[in-house]
C-alpha cells in the first residue's frame, strides 16, 4: 500500500513590524476577498493585542464570540495563544504583532498545521527566519 502523501501549505510572508503586522495583515485579507475568497475561508490569529474585531466581537460575550466561529460565515479573529481553540480554514493570516520569540515560535507551526492551503505572515522577515 503506498502512503498517501502529506499536503501541506504555502506559506508566503508579507513584511511588517509590530506596529504594522496588523494593518497588513488587513490589507491582505482585503485582497484575498477581492480575489475571491470567502469570509468564512480565512482565519487571522495576533500574537500581541487582540485584533480590533475580535476585541469588538469580545464585547458581546465569549459565547457569541466563539459561537461565530463554529457558525463559519466570515473571517475570524483570534489571539495566536487561542489557536488550539480555532478551527481550520483554508487560509491562516499571521499578524506578528507582538508576543516573545517563544510566543511566535510556537505559534507558526500551530497556524501552518491549521491551514488548508495557506499561510500568511504578516511580520519582521529578519526576526521570522531566526525563529524558523
Amino acid at each position: 500500500m503506498t502512503p498517501t502523501p502529506v499536503r501541506t501549505a504555502r506559506i508566503r510572508l508579507e513584511a511588517a513590524t509590530p506596529d504594522t503586522a496588523v494593518a497588513t495583515a488587513d490589507d491582505t485579507v482585503d485582497t484575498l476577498l477581492d480575489e475571491g475568497r470567502a469570509p468564512a475561508d480565512i482565519l487571522v490569529l495576533t500574537t500581541g493585542e487582540p485584533h480590533p474585531w475580535a476585541e469588538h466581537e469580545l464585547s458581546f460575550g465569549e459565547e457569541s464570540y466563539w459561537r461565530q466561529q463554529t457558525e463559519g460565515e466570515d473571517v475570524f479573529y483570534a489571539l495566536a495563544s487561542a489557536v488550539t481553540r480555532t478551527t481550520s480554514r483554508p487560509v491562516v493570516v499571521v499578524a506578528v504583532n507582538g508576543g516573545t520569540d517563544a510566543d511566535v515560535a510556537r505559534t507558526l507551526p500551530a497556524a501552518l498545521a491549521k491551514a488548508g492551503t495557506d499561510l500568511i505572515v504578516c511580520g519582521d522577515p529578519e526576526r521570522l527566519r531566526s525563529l524558523l
